[in-house]
């Protein structure tokens, strides 16, 4: 309890210290200093030769010590010195599917002295951008690993230096604004009815009365257990799916209401998969989302367009003030919330 409490009002302070910015300027503010392992070792070390030094009034103890000592003084300034002045910019927040790691685009900006051996982390991800002359920037892109479809913002993007000796490391923190873009995971469609109106005659309103012409096919992973014949299988074991002539739907819709039963996350799934094929062979579609229609068109940019609103949709974009590690998922309109992790 306390440790929770404690850690609370840290992050608070790192907060209020750390404004969600875009562009972070690097200064005395907001960079911090520590020794590392290796640095408290050493110091362990300088402070043992220093009591044995005036334990025995030893003056090339004395000389060693206070030598080292600088050293560990002028590596404290240069440490420093690595970070203060840089500039961090967002250049872009990317794009991709849940379960991919998403990259940020950032620009490394040195101030008036060098930025040597800079590292940019994520939680378990980290880049290395080196040498970043003084005046000079450098482009580097930060993984950022995804868990389910939606807004993407890391909380805080770690700078961090450990030059020259590795015996102290400054550090600071990045709290983009600017979210990435989560697309739904692709999952393998069914053949199924679109009930958009195109102009033309919809599948939903021709009536499968009288048709007895179906193509048989072998079960496959995702298809409605409606179409199962399952008199044929309950007679010879074999799963075999039924497509109705009257069954075929509008070629240029692909409807969210058209997976029934489906719950909503893999009814965009489906979608996604749909999106990225059309988009492959180039043909013409249109998207039909609850509270959103996208006319048909074809081509790359179409494609991007209906996997961007496939992304966000039921989803809250992140306010400025708010950090969401995983994005920002929100109660959808099917009052179902998702579980933390979870890959969709």
């Amino acid at each position: 309890m306390m440790s929770r409490l404690i850690r609370s009002r840290w992050q608070r302070w790192i907060n209020r210290r750390i404004p969600r910015s875009d562009v972070q300027l690097l200064t005395q503010r907001n960079l911090f200093i520590l020794p590392t392992a290796p640095g408290v070792v050493f110091g362990v070390l300088l402070l043992i030769m220093l009591i044995t030094g005036i334990n025995y009034q030893n003056s090339l103890i004395y000389l060693v010590t206070f030598l080292l000592g600088a050293v560990f003084v002028g590596a404290m300034h240069q440490t420093h010195r690595n970070l203060a002045g840089l500039e961090l910019t967002l250049v872009q927040a990317g794009e991709g599917f849940a379960g991919d790691d998403i990259l940020f685009r950032l620009r490394a900006a040195a101030g008036k002295d060098d930025a040597i051996a800079v590292t940019l982390s994520d939680g378990d991800t980290s880049v290395r951008i080196g040498h970043v002359p003084s005046g000079q920037s450098a482009d580097v892109a930060l993984p950022v690993g995804s868990a389910f479809r939606g807004y993407l913002r890391p909380d805080r993007i770690r700078i961090e230096t450990r030059f020259p000796f590795g015996l102290l490391k400054a550090w600071s923190w990045m709290r983009p604004i600017s979210a990435a873009v989560v697309f739904p995971r692709p999952i393998a469609a069914p053949d199924v009815v679109s009930a958009v109106d195109d102009g033309e005659q919809t599948a939903s309103s021709r009536s499968p009365e009288g048709n007895d012409h179906a193509e048989l096919r072998p079960w496959r992973d995702g298809d409605m257990s409606q179409r199962v014949m399952w008199k044929r299988f309950a007679r010879s074991g074999q799963m075999v799916v039924a497509d109705w002539e009257a069954d075929k739907g509008s070629p240029h819709w692909l409807d969210f209401n058209a997976f029934a039963g489906a719950d909503h996350e893999v009814r965009l799934s489906y979608l996604s998969w749909l999106v990225v094929e059309r988009g492959k062979s180039g043909s013409r579609f249109g998207l039909n989302l609850p509270g959103q229609v996208i006319e048909p068109d074809s081509g790359p940019a179409h494609a991007t367009r209906c996997l961007r609103a496939l992304a966000v949709w039921g989803e809250e974009k992140p306010r400025d003030a708010v950090g969401a590690p995983y994005g920002t998922r929100r109660t959808t309109d099917s009052g179902r919330r998702a579980k933390p992790g979870a890959v969709i």
